[in-house]
């Protein structure tokens, strides 16, 4: 068996440096490793060139590396933190353990941007590594069987290592939230504007922020979208 390889779109953070836009880590210093292909096709994704090959080609889009060569790009900086994101990284789960491994020999902090639809596995469940677990709503155009999962969700959720993000666009999304994190038991609960620009952002977070405090939920925002624009890789 040859070296173990992960399907990546692109990996970035080291040089020009970047950080963490979302969630419990938003503003932190971060690297980035982006792995390709997704098993959800959501209408508002941000990284469609990770899945949609309608648009984009996937002989250009993607590329085979190492586990090795991954750890030693992203080893070489000082920078504690690492985000495994997507597309949907539990896809490529097998190689991912390895990966993180390596990681956290070198001294990194782990976080694992998921949908929440594939149950992970035991072998990343270790000290060092945090999911940030985004279940889909009704906004992102899928049925609720494609979306929600109720075993993986039950996974994360026992794990005690895992963090509940939403993209929402409106009150009545944070209900859908509010279903959702009663029948599965998801805490902590973070809430993220949908928008691509940050007029867009502006104008979400203002039409939930109100409804998002009521709830003594986490709101975050979308600091790529709001420092870099649509700028890929940043």
């Amino acid at each position: 068996m040859g070296e173990p390889q992960l399907l990546i779109a692109e990996t970035f953070g080291l040089d020009p440096p970047t950080f963490q836009g979302e969630g419990p880590s938003c503003g932190a210093p971060a690297m980035f490793i982006r792995l390709s292909r997704c098993n959800l096709s959501c209408s508002w994704c941000d990284t469609p060139y990770t899945w949609d090959w309608t648009r984009f080609d996937p002989h250009v889009e993607a590329t085979r590396r190492s586990v090795a060569e991954l750890a030693g790009w992203a080893n070489s900086s000082p920078v504690e933190l690492v985000v495994i994101t997507g597309g949907e990284p539990l896809i490529q789960q097998r190689f991912l353990a390895p990966l993180v491994q390596s990681l956290i020999a070198g001294g990194k902090r782990i976080e694992i941007e998921t949908n929440g639809t594939r149950t992970p596995d035991p072998e990343l469940l270790i000290e060092g590594v945090r999911f940030n677990v985004s279940p889909k709503l009704a906004n992102s155009g899928l049925t609720e069987s494609q979306r929600i999962v109720p075993a993986a969700l039950e996974a994360f959720t026992d794990s005690g290592r895992a963090v509940f993000k939403f993209v929402a666009r409106t009150t009545q999304d944070l209900n859908e939230i509010e279903v959702l994190a009663g029948r599965y038991g998801l805490a902590p609960i973070w809430v993220m504007p949908e928008g691509t620009t940050p007029e867009a952002l502006v104008v979400t977070t203002r039409a939930i922020a109100e409804a998002v405090a009521q709830r003594r939920w986490n709101l975050t925002p979308r600091l790529h979208v709001l420092a870099f624009g649509q700028e890929r890789a940043r």
